[in-house]
């Protein structure tokens, strides 16, 4: 399982321990990645996302998945959450219609 964030993209970076002695070893910073369930208004149901504790925050500034999503870039999202993308916006388009 990769340590991506579904929704932002947010990966693992790499970086620099650096001691007193200013002597420096790599490292790696892991994003806060947390398995949540979020909710659809649209769809009327559940999904499950590993995602950084960043976007949650995100999702609940922006008002929900739905409009989180609305405003979500393609390339950021992961393949299942794309297909919830579309599946909402298919939601969407349909309760205007």
């Amino acid at each position: 399982m990769a340590r991506r964030c579904e929704l932002t993209g947010k990966g693992v970076m790499t970086g620099n321990n650096v001691s007193h002695s200013n002597i420096k070893s790599r490292r790696r910073f892991l994003p806060n990645l947390n398995v949540t369930t979020l909710a659809s208004d649209a769809l009327g149901r559940s999904f499950r996302f590993r995602i950084c504790a960043n976007a949650l925050r995100t999702v609940d500034h922006r008002g929900g998945l739905d409009a989180f999503m609305a405003k979500a870039k393609d390339e950021e999202l992961s393949a299942n959450a794309l297909k919830v993308k579309k599946d909402i916006a298919k939601a969407i388009a349909a309760q205007a219609a």
